[in-house]
């Protein structure tokens, strides 16, 4: 853990007064708990950070027949519109709003409509294949991810995935084997050298996540807070 306190230490010492605004990325495999430490920055900062998922980039697959969609490989970055996110995220830096899609997992498709997000100081994204796309990986002041066991990451998306995303347990079973597990230890594992800070996805990630909030508030006060 001190590893991982010296190198934010440093990292913020370098890249905290790079821009006005701070990109975050939050990176790590299918329920590693991204979003969840997402949110904990996210409330540190509720005035001054705004939080934009990867999964609302998903192409709009409405053209396709139902029975095609659901055999997409919805974890390859070709699954992914990244050259919009690319542009939100640059738009966002120059201080404009942007329209984030609204994806619908059931049907697989884009909703008509579109939820608008303003620029905030602390942008933060969170994703599985984030550091694995270069492009993206590189507009990140940040790096984070997010380490978890295996066991646990699936138990983890099948919960999710049956309570909130409306999947029963042999889709999400079969989903795992034939493309979330291979695109994960093709993808989403070996990106993980290409962040600045590894954190577990348990307890033992308080101090760090202590830290992070710590020198983001530290560069942020003496301007906005």
């Amino acid at each position: 853990m001190f590893g991982i306190i010296s190198g934010l230490l440093v990292l913020f010492c370098c890249c905290a007064t790079a821009s006005e605004k701070i990109i975050i990325g939050i990176a790590g495999g299918s329920g590693s708990g991204k979003t969840t430490l997402a949110k904990k920055i996210i409330a540190a900062f509720p005035d001054h950070s705004v939080l934009i998922s990867q999964d609302a980039y998903y192409h709009d697959l409405g053209h396709l027949p139902m029975e095609k969609r659901s055999e997409v490989n919805f974890d390859h970055p070709q699954s992914i519109d990244f050259e919009l996110l690319k542009t939100h995220l640059l738009e966002l830096k120059n201080n404009s709003p942007i329209d984030v899609p609204v994806y619908n997992f059931s049907t697989h498709s884009r909703e008509p409509f579109c939820q608008t997000i303003t620029p905030a100081q602390v942008i933060i994204v969170e994703g599985i294949l984030l550091f694995a796309v270069e492009e993206i990986r590189d507009l990140f002041d940040l790096k984070i991810y997010v380490d978890a066991d295996d066991d646990i990451r699936v138990l983890r998306r099948i919960e999710r995935d049956i309570n909130e995303r409306g999947r029963t347990f042999i889709s999400v079973r079969d989903q795992y084997l034939r493309t979330v597990k291979p695109m994960h230890d093709i993808y989403v594992e070996p990106s993980k050298q290409f962040a600045n800070v590894i954190i577990p996805s348990n307890s033992r990630n308080e101090r760090a996540l202590d830290v992070i909030i710590s020198k983001i508030n530290e560069d942020l006060q003496p301007k906005h807070l």
